[in-house]
């Protein structure tokens, strides 16, 4: 799988890119990253990539020369599945999404920055705009980081055990994952649940099934409570 990333702010990627699982799965070859900085696009002396809003407001918009310049250009050597922009605006990414990306081949991120980016982008290059949350980043890098990390675990190959990522969170029925336990038994005066040790494995299974539901349940209420409140 390829990624290429538009990005006003390439040093936040490429800090975290070079690092960690990422950086692991391209040694492999089983994932390739580009990254592009839209300065590189600009034009002028001072390779301006930025301007005030037509309209009046606050902050700084992405101005569409440099990003253009930049996408039309990749897409003139590569085909792309989808062009993707990270925004507060876009679709609730989850785990779903996640699965199905996995399985292009080439995907091209741009990274809002500032106060957001001239609109023309969005609607004459932008396939799918998502958000990974509701709430406000200080720029779309941080976002693309979390969707690479988290398209890549699912590439076969990427984890060294080959179910870890379909026993995830939002991979099982439940919505969560179950209480996980390790050595030692004892720790201070907690004790790891006698069930697990017990070697009845369809009791375990039983068991887990019950905490990651109660457990997911709670949060749902949670979450709920928290929207409602809004």
């Amino acid at each position: 799988m390829r990624f290429d990333i538009l990005s006003a702010n390439s040093r936040i990627l490429e800090s975290s890119l070079k690092n960690g699982l990422v950086s692991r799965a391209s040694d492999k070859n089983l994932i390739s990253y580009n990254i592009h900085n839209l300065r590189d696009y600009a034009e002028g002396k001072y390779k301006q990539i930025d301007d005030l809003p037509y309209g009046g407001g606050t902050g700084m918009i992405l101005k569409p020369e440099p990003i253009f310049r930049c996408a039309e250009k990749l897409m003139s050597e590569t085909n792309y599945d989808d062009v993707i922009y990270f925004s507060p605006q876009g679709i609730r990414l989850n785990q779903k999404m996640l699965n199905e990306f996995s399985l292009k081949k080439n995907l091209m991120l741009i990274c809002g920055h500032y106060k957001g980016t001239d609109e023309r982008v969005i609607k004459k290059l932008v396939t799918k705009e998502i958000s990974i949350g509701d709430y406000v980043l200080s720029c779309g890098d941080i976002a693309a980081m979390v969707f690479i990390d988290a398209v890549a675990r699912l590439i076969p190959g990427v984890l060294g055990d080959g179910e870890s990522a379909i026993t995830d969170s939002f991979q099982v029925e439940t919505g969560f994952d179950h209480p996980q336990f390790t050595r030692p038994e004892v720790y201070g005066k907690m004790k790891v649940p006698a069930i697990l040790l017990s070697g009845d494995h369809a009791k375990i299974n039983l068991w887990r099934e019950k905490k990651a539901q109660a457990k997911y349940n709670r949060i749902n209420k949670l979450n709920k409570k928290n929207n409602s409140n809004r």
